[in-house]
């Protein structure tokens, strides 16, 4: 899908080096763009220009760009692989705070405070 500089939607972040001291800006969708400067807006805009100019050339060059993380469709389902004794753990709070197991752990990745039947 090809994205027009004017429709760049794609997600930012900027965060502190103490190597560096200095801000290092990324685009997530582009993660190997990163661009470096002393405060975080310096970065941030660095980052943005950098990904119009990466977006010119793909339209340019007839080359397609990562969509936008927040253009994405997502299903609100996903598969998590863990260690059996870490899978037993989490059968057993939820067991004790009396809920699923995926209400469990939609709660603790989510960082919200369990909310069980005794808590009603």
């Amino acid at each position: 899908m090809r994205y027009h500089r004017s429709m760049n939607r794609y997600t930012y972040r900027a965060e502190w080096s103490s190597e560096h001291r200095e801000y290092v800006g990324r685009c997530l969708e582009l993660p190997w763009l990163s661009q470096w400067a002393p405060t975080m807006r310096q970065a941030i805009a660095a980052v943005e220009k950098a990904v119009d100019e990466y977006l010119a050339e793909c339209e340019a060059e007839e080359r397609d760009a990562p969509r936008p993380v927040t253009d994405r469709n997502f299903s609100g389902k996903f598969l998590v692989r863990t260690s059996p004794s870490l899978h037993a753990k989490l059968a057993v709070e939820a067991a004790e705070q009396n809920v699923s197991m995926n209400q469990w752990v939609v709660q603790k990745l989510s960082d919200r405070p369990p909310i069980g039947l005794f808590d009603l």
